[in-house]
């Protein structure tokens, strides 16, 4: 049955005659570049030495940038990268950049994929699946050499992509530069794993000749600096206060000082906020905000995860659920054995292969690792060591993770 015009007005009446909190909220996003970016001097000045070579049109050195989460690596590379290319222009040389999120499914999964979206991303059309690697390199080749310029490869989250396809095509697009005539390529890669470069190739790190830039976390003074600039564009006056600003640079600080996450609470409290039709934010909506963005998180971490350790999660959850609701588990331990009992019939009715039990242990360490689960390891005797297993996210969360579990395994 149509709803009528007059209940969709109703509905919507309140929110067109409410008046806006925010001014722009892309300010608040952290894949916005502002016009100055704030306690990160000495990074860019860094990074600018690096590259200054193709300034008089020599090949600048690859570059590894190192942080955390929300310590502004990528925000950063973009920021210097825009003017680099802005000087170039001015000067009549060519400078062609291309950013590519190794995270991206679809976009940098495989080496054909990698070398497929370089080539789309500098106008080149080419078909998803299909064509031989050794074809899409010399495509490559001979669309980066077509023109004398600098190429600068930006591979965002690189860490994954080389734990996906290995580091060949690292070893790859060092060794195309010896073969160039008009052109050469820089690349900058860009990781939240500090021991990223130990475990890539001899070959590869000999190929490679990097320079390392490190960014370390925020404090709580500095990101709420950060939060203050962005709120002044992303907020009408009087809408955040001094408090807020400090309530969430606080709360961020204590996760590893990451301004994404600072941004996140302080943007979400707006909208929590302006839902209310609250004129300002209060610390209350931090809380929610926080809240909501800890269940949005978990769930999206197990969204992501590849589906045998989906199929260990869900047989950990029904274990958890059988053990709760009959009394013969009340005093036994969740352990390996009985979640491997439970992943061969979620696999069986998912229409999976079973992994072996040992790997399933090793599946059981990762979600340990992620902080899904906590997985204590204790000693038979004689019989060998096991896990004691039980979730460790909150009833919320874990209700959303059940139903998406659900959905996929039945």
């Amino acid at each position: 049955m149509l709803v009528s015009t007059n209940v969709s007005y109703n509905i919507f009446a309140k929110y067109i005659e409410q008046e806006d909190i925010f001014n722009d909220k892309k300010t608040l996003s952290s894949s916005f570049i502002p016009q100055k970016i704030s306690h990160r001097d000495a990074e860019l000045n860094q990074m600018g030495s690096i590259l200054a070579p193709a300034l008089k049109g020599y090949h600048p050195n690859n570059i590894f940038v190192y942080g955390t989460c929300g310590t502004g690596k990528t925000i950063c590379t973009k920021f210097i990268i825009s003017h680099l290319q802005e000087i170039i222009k001015q000067s009549g040389k060519s400078l062609r950049s291309v950013y590519i999120n190794c995270k991206m499914k679809k976009v940098a999964d495989t080496e054909y994929r990698l070398f497929a979206q370089l080539l789309k991303e500098m106008g080149e059309c080419v078909p998803d699946t299909g064509l031989p690697t050794d074809v899409l390199y010399r495509r490559f080749f001979e669309r980066v050499d077509s023109k004398p310029s600098t190429l600068i490869i930006i591979l965002d989250e690189i860490d994954a992509l080389v734990k996906k396809v290995g580091d060949d095509f690292l070893y790859n697009l060092t060794r195309i530069n010896q073969e160039l005539k008009r052109s050469h390529i820089t690349i900058i890669g860009i990781t939240n794993d500090l021991s990223f470069r130990d475990n890539l190739d001899l070959r590869v790190k000999s190929s490679l000749s990097e320079e390392e830039i490190l960014f370390k976390p925020y404090n709580a003074v500095q990101l709420r600096d950060i939060l203050m600039e962005r709120a002044d564009g992303g907020f009408r006056p009087g809408v955040v206060s001094d408090t807020v600003l400090g309530k969430c640079a606080a709360l961020a600080a204590q996760e590893h000082g990451d301004a994404r996450r600072a941004l996140d609470l302080l943007r979400v409290a707006g909208e929590l906020a302006e839902r209310a039709g609250e004129p300002s934010i209060a610390e209350n909506h931090i809380d929610m905000a926080q809240q909501k963005l800890d269940m949005d998180r978990v769930t999206e971490t197990v969204r992501g995860q590849p589906s045998q350790s989906q199929a260990v999660l869900y047989s950990i959850i029904k274990c958890q659920e059988k053990a709760d609701n009959q009394k013969a588990w009340t005093d036994k331990r969740l352990l390996t054995g009985d979640v491997f009992d439970n992943y061969l019939a979620v696999c069986k009715a998912g229409g999976m292969k079973p992994l072996t039990q040992r790997r399933i242990s090793d599946l059981i360490g990762e979600l340990d690792m992620l902080g899904i689960i906590t997985a204590k390891v204790i000693s038979k005797g004689r019989y060998g060591r096991t896990r004691d297993i039980s979730l460790a996210v909150k009833e919320e969360p874990l209700a959303k993770i059940k139903t998406l579990l659900q959905e996929r395994f039945g």
